[in-house]
Order: structure tokens, then C-alpha cells, then sequence
């Protein structure tokens, strides 16, 4: 009875309102933090294929145990990625719950953005925008990475080359480095984080500082990409090459026994 007491006056029958959508907030608010830092420390790990395909091979292979037991075991990476998915889908679903989610909500919108005319204001736009795309493109990224655990630079590049999954993997980059700083930076506004004398000072540096970093990730993420479809190019290319080899020498046995009948 009380929540439908609450659900017609917006409050309790003691007066207060719910703390739940307060709690709600904070947990969409730690799950973007963990995300968002989780995203940073990813693109640093793939991006140590730019030192060498070793390098890479050896910070996947300590995902996978290997400075702790004997034999490398992938489905450590795959238990790490299920966590992670789990910690996505909850962001995700209390993201949700701000989005326009009729014709009517999103003309208020519009018309409060273009009045306002906020940096800000647009800002979640965007990260609404990405947030959606993010939601399919990251979800079969994650499932990808669950299900094929094992991480090489071999296997990475015939992904992206080999698969013909850059398309793919280029809209994700966008996507996630544009949702993820626009996130970071909307958390340090709203919960205060650097905030100094001047809130509207701070809030100008802090906007500087975020599409820095954004420019950052993505030019790492783009050369990274760039180097993973190279390695896929190198590896396809030799496979086609061993093939020919083989098949030439097969074709030259063969002649070889004809002549000898």
C-alpha cells in the first residue's frame, strides 16, 4: 500500500520521498567510474602490441595466470570479462532510466537544449547516443572476449584483418572513448570531484582536460588498430604463401610419379 501511495503523491505516507532513486544514482555513478577507468586500462594493454607482439603476448599471458601457475589458463580472462559484463548490463539498465522514452519526452528535451543552448546539456546527448550504441557493440565485444578467452597478437590480428572485424572495432573505439570521457567528466561536475573556489573555472578546465584525453585514447586506439590489422595482413599473408608452397610441392610429387609410370 505504501508504494502506491507513493506511486500517486511522489511521496511517502510518513511525508519523505523514496531514497531509492538516490541509491540508484550512486550505483550508476560507480559502475561508470569503474567502467570508465576499466576502459583506459584496457586500450593501455592492447596498445602494448605498439611495443612488440611479444610485449602483448606476455601481459595477456599474466591475465591468464601465468605468473602463478604452471600451465596459462584462459578462463581466468573468461571470468574477468563475465564480471565486467555483469557490471556493464547494470550500468547500462540504470542508464536507461534517464533516456527520453517517448516522442513527447524527447521534444522537451530538444527544447530545453536549444533554449539553454549548454555545452553540457549536449554533452549527455552525445553520451546517450554512444550509451545506445554501446550497448550492442560492447555487448558482443564482451561476449567475444568471454567465449574466445585466449588473447595473442596473432589471434587479435586475424580477428581484425582475417574476420574483417576493424569496421567493427572502429565504431566501438569512438563510441567507447566518447561515452567513457564524456562520463568521467559529467561524474567530477556532479559529485564535485576537483572542484575548487571557482565551479564554473573548474568546470572549464575540467572540460579541457577531458577532450585531451579523449584526443589521446583515440589516436592511440586508432594506431593500435592499425598495427593489429597489419599483423593480421603479416600472418594471412604467410598462411596464403605456406598453402601455395604446399600445394605446389604436392603438384610437383605428382608430376614426379606420372613421369615415373
Amino acid at each position: 500500500m505504501t508504494n502506491v501511495i507513493e506511486g500517486y503523491l511522489g511521496k511517502r505516507v510518513d511525508g519523505k520521498k523514496s531514497r531509492l532513486p538516490a541509491r540508484l544514482d550512486f550505483i550508476q555513478s560507480a559502475t561508470g567510474l569503474f567502467l570508465g577507468l576499466f576502459m583506459w586500462g584496457h586500450m593501455f594493454f592492447v596498445a602494448t602490441v605498439l611495443i612488440s607482439e611479444e610485449a602483448l603476448n606476455t601481459v595477456a599471458g599474466a591475465f591468464e595466470g601465468s605468473f602463478l601457475l604452471s600451465e596459462k589458463q584462459p578462463l581466468i580472462v573468461s571470468f574477468i570479462v563475465f564480471a565486467v559484463f555483469c557490471i556493464f548490463v547494470i550500468h547500462a539498465c540504470l542508464g536507461m532510466r534517464k533516456l527520453p522514452i517517448n516522442f513527447r519526452q524527447y521534444q522537451i528535451y530538444k527544447a530545453h537544449a536549444t533554449y539553454m543552448k549548454h555545452s553540457d546539456t549536449s554533452l549527455w546527448f552525445w553520451q546517450a547516443k554512444t550509451g545506445f550504441i554501446l550497448f550492442f557493440f560492447g555487448s558482443a565485444h564482451l561476449i567475444i572476449m568471454m567465449t574466445n578467452p585466449t588473447i595473442t597478437a596473432e589471434i587479435s590480428g586475424g580477428r581484425m584483418y582475417g574476420n574483417f572485424m576493424w569496421p567493427f572495432y572502429l565504431i566501438l573505439l569512438f563510441a567507447v572513448e566518447l561515452h567513457g570521457g564524456i562520463g568521467l567528466y559529467r561524474l567530477c561536475v556532479k559529485w564535485g570531484w576537483f572542484e575548487g573556489k571557482d565551479a564554473k573555472e573548474t568546470r572549464k578546465k575540467l572540460s579541457k582536460v577531458k577532450w585531451a584525453l579523449t584526443a589521446f585514447f583515440l589516436a592511440l586506439g586508432l594506431v593500435t588498430l592499425l598495427a593489429y590489422v597489419k599483423i593480421g595482413y603479416k600472418y594471412a599473408s604467410s598462411h596464403e604463401q605456406h598453402v601455395a608452397s604446399v600445394t605446389q610441392t604436392i603438384d610437383i610429387n605428382a608430376q614426379s610419379a606420372e613421369d615415373i609410370k
